[in-house]
């Protein structure tokens, strides 16, 4: 007879199963860090790298990342090869939405459980587990009879939230607008409900992420909406998608992947979504205005929405995000209000100097891996002066660690130029040294071999001001033969860089221009076959092309990036400011 504990939570997604027990006790992003088509965890940094989830009963704290893992989930769901069961300390909208949706348009589905953070770490060393409902049960070894039973005798956690209706809410569920709005309009009552949302709020503009092609399951929810007579009610902006659809064929894009991610773009139009694909609408005439209630999507500009325009979004998982912009509907919960938008961690930085572009990814990353879903205040960087492209740079990376969905820089970002207003009582502290940044260094730095290849620029897409630093840093100078330097942007700005003239610089100097996708979807042959390391300003994409396009990283600034482009070798210099001498004591965790 095996060792056998139980314990109770909230289910997000009833239904039962049983199997191996798959722990980690830090949070995973489906998008990039779990392949859709098999199920391996190919998140490179994460400890449970190289594992399968498929037929496992997966334990992890929660999601965190990018909005895609959503459709992640459902492309495992419909090919076979997620989860058994997905056991979280705290409730992950992204997951649970992939899920979800996935119950709703291929009626298959797997249990979703919340058990808290103090119950979560009754899981370590436990082999195999059997989710009920709103039960778990853990077990050293295989059980006898690993059907389910009845535990009455442990109290449960679950209750559905009331929601007030409008009679164009009432409208929208029973049809009037349309089968497509119907559906829409179940899942954001579902989700509100299970956020604990008492009611809806009008939004006035949508950005979507699930134009992304993660798979066949990604088009077919598309199209079956566009037959259902999808429309959006609010101005509607698309993310990148996974190709550039003028010109995939031209960059050689295996049609396999070409064709339905060019179609799954096009069924986002068809729904009346305006042509930007972009992963930075932050950058177009239509980003919103401080205090402006959205709903967008794609974790960085999520992050840079809150954090540096000042508007109110939540961290929206893809097919949510489409679903409240056929609504025009949104829970009125988390970010959308101001209560919930104060710092719930305070981060010290030391003295800092000689700062350029590198530091503020860095800094986001290390800062988002310590944050979690808590919101964090950041103080010590009152006198750097950080300008746009520094915060868009740390709210990319940032949000490729954290779960959550906005960042307080005192004295910097809007809402905290004066720290008490975003502060209310004692926060947690925790003081970073430059030895801790220098760690986050050596991890994004993956290569060791000094060679480069490629180097990847535009993860977010390039703002003008970037590229006119980069055609600056590019003038006169000339590509290395053996190098591709290759860089992403939304059409806008692109159009925009070539009436400045910057684009006839860098066409001069060798580079690629390719816009409508990013470099999280960029691949072969646009990296080429034999190439083996990647040089990156992003560290974002430091973090994910590991996992992503199986090559190693040299991670740094813009201007050494350029230089690698013309001599084919990184320098593997440590910036200036990791150079000093100047230290604090190793950070107090709390």
């Amino acid at each position: 007879m095996s060792g056998k504990s139980s314990l109770a939570g909230r289910s997000l997604v009833d239904g039962a199963a049983f199997g191996p027990l798959l722990y980690a006790d830090v949070g995973l992003s489906f998008w990039g860090g779990v392949d859709p088509f098999s199920g391996e965890v190919i998140d490179r940094h994460h400890p449970l790298s190289g594992q399968c989830l498929a037929g496992r009963v997966l334990a992890i704290p929660s999601g965190r990342g990018s909005c895609t893992g959503s459709s992640v989930m459902m492309e495992l769901i419909s090919n076979g090869h997620a989860p058994a069961a997905l056991v979280l300390a705290e409730a992950d909208e992204i997951l649970t939405l992939g899920v979800l949706v996935a119950r709703t348009l291929f009626e298959r589905s797997l249990p979703v459980l919340c058990i808290g953070k103090e119950a979560f770490g009754a899981l370590r060393g436990k082999a195999f587990a059997r989710v009920d409902d709103t039960h778990l049960s853990l077990f050293d070894s295989v059980p006898d009879d690993t059907t389910s039973e009845p535990l009455s005798d442990v109290p449960t956690t679950d209750s559905a939230t009331p929601i007030e209706l409008t009679e164009h809410d009432r409208a929208l569920l029973d049809g009037s607008y349309g089968k497509a709005a119907q559906v829409a309009m179940q899942i954001v009552l579902r989700m509100a409900q299970l956020q604990g949302a008492g009611q809806l709020i009008d939004i006035t503009q949508a950005h979507i992420d699930g134009c992304i092609y993660t798979g066949p399951a990604s088009l077919r929810f598309a199209q079956q909406l566009v037959e259902w007579g999808a429309k959006v009610r609010v101005p509607t902006t698309l993310n990148s998608i996974s190709v550039d659809q003028r010109r995939w064929r031209e960059l050689g894009i295996d049609p396999a992947l070409g064709v339905p991610a060019s179609a799954l773009g096009d069924a986002y139009m068809a729904m009346g979504a305006q042509l930007s694909f972009t992963c930075a609408p932050y950058l177009l005439d239509s980003a919103p205005k401080a205090g402006e209630q959205i709903v967008w999507a794609e974790s960085n500009a999520v992050v840079y929405a809150n954090s540096v325009l000042g508007a109110r979004t939540l961290k929206y998982p893809d097919y949510l995000d489409i679903c409240i912009a056929l609504t025009g509907r949104a829970p009125l919960i988390g970010c959308h209000l101001e209560s919930q938008r104060k710092a719930r961690l305070h981060v010290e930085l030391p003295p800092l100097a000689n700062l350029d572009d590198a530091f503020y990814p860095l800094l986001g990353y290390h800062i988002g891996a310590l944050a979690g879903s808590r919101i964090p205040l950041v103080s010590g960087l009152e006198q750097q002066h950080p300008d746009h492209d520094d915060l868009k740079a740390f709210g990319a990376a940032f949000a490729t660690t954290s779960a959550a969905p906005l960042f307080h820089i005192a004295g910097v970002t809007p809402e905290a130029l004066n720290p008490e207003q975003v502060v209310d009582g004692p926060l947690p502290v925790i003081k970073i040294s430059l030895q801790d940044l220098r760690l986050s260094w050596q991890e994004l730095n993956s290569a060791r071999d000094p060679k480069v290849d490629v180097v990847s620029l535009g993860n977010p897409h390039f703002s003008l001001s970037e590229f006119a630093h980069l055609a600056r840093l590019c003038q006169g100078r000339q590509r290395h033969p053996e190098v591709v330097l290759a860089i992403t942007c939304g059409r806008a700005i692109l159009e925009q860089a070539r009436a400045a003239g910057h684009i006839a610089v860098l066409e001069a100097f060798g580079a690629t221009l390719v816009s409508d996708t990013c470099w999280c979807m960029l691949g072969e042959p646009v990296i080429p076959p034999a190439a083996r390391n990647l040089m990156t300003n992003s560290g974002k994409y430091a973090h994910y092309a590991p996992g992503l396009v199986g090559r190693k990283v040299h991670f740094a600034s813009l201007a050494e990036c350029v230089d690698a482009a013309c001599s084919a070798t990184a320098s593997g210099r440590l910036p200036l400011w990791l150079q000093t001498t100047a230290s604090l004591e190793n950070p107090a965790h709390v």
